[in-house]
């Protein structure tokens, strides 16, 4: 189905568990913010939803270069929006991996300056430094992705469009920027040890400690970037990154306490 956004429309799905929804989820797929579709990422949300027990909004979004941040974000906030009407007051989660681990995260702060709170953001290994700096970017140069590879999709996804803060920083284009992180959903992160994204995700848990948030993180021993699209079948790698994030989020929602 799509969502009419005014100007354009954006394609979503709907998939629902076998019984009753805990809750809604929103997901955002990974694709360095220039690839990525609703039907390569079938399976895994399908499985999501299964293991989470909500309704998992599976949307898409403009894509760069042709469009840059903010209109990303802003399809995501508008899939939000749609959801929260649909969910009849059940808890409204976001979530995405890779690329789309950023947006939602960066959603959730949107999010909380609107006053419009969530019950969790789910963040599947999100790059989220733009110059790619940790030592997990340079530890292993054969690892996917590349600093290089990811230093140019950050470049074509921020291009210096969006409303900018303190040095010319586009507002909202990647959480480990924002001023504050006081206030925001509890969160659960997933990233493998192998991933060059490892340092930024295990970071931003640290800083969102810091600033007071719930935070569940786990880093999954020899797993590399892009585990949440992992199969159950022969040289399909292991989906345990992705069903580990569905079982957190189940016993948040119907449990919260037990996940603090």
């Amino acid at each position: 189905m799509w969502l009419d956004a005014g100007t354009h429309r954006i394609p979503v799905r709907v998939y629902r568990p076998g019984a009753e929804a805990s809750g809604w989820l929103v997901w955002a797929h990974g694709g360095s913010w220039q690839a990525g579709s609703l039907e390569h990422w079938h399976e895994p949300v399908m499985d999501l939803a299964r293991v989470s027990g909500c309704t998992v909004v599976s949307t898409g979004y403009r894509l760069a270069p042709r469009y840059r941040h903010p209109a990303q974000l802003d399809d995501l906030l508008t899939a939000l929006a749609w959801a929260e009407e649909q969910a009849d007051g059940k808890p409204l989660a976001v979530g995405g991996d890779s690329a789309g681990g950023t947006l939602a995260a960066c959603a959730a702060l949107a999010r909380r300056d609107r006053n419009e709170p969530l019950a969790a953001q789910v963040l599947a290994y999100p790059p989220l430094d733009p110059g790619c700096t940790a030592p997990a970017y340079t530890r292993d140069p054969g690892a996917f992705p590349a600093a290089d590879d990811l230093r140019r999709a950050w470049r074509m996804y921020r291009g210096g469009a969006g409303t900018a803060v303190g040095g010319g920083v586009p507002l909202y284009s990647t959480p480990l920027e924002a001023d504050r992180l006081t206030g925001l959903a509890p969160a659960v992160l997933a990233v493998g040890a192998l991933d060059p994204v490892r340092d930024d995700v295990t970071e931003y848990a640290r800083r969102l400690r810091e600033a007071g948030a719930s935070v569940r993180l786990r880093v999954f021993p020899r797993t590399p970037h892009a585990a949440f699209l992992a199969g159950d079948g022969p040289g399909q790698g292991n989906p345990r990154l992705r069903r580990w994030l569905g079982t957190t989020l189940r016993r948040h929602l119907t449990s919260p306490k037990e996940t603090t």
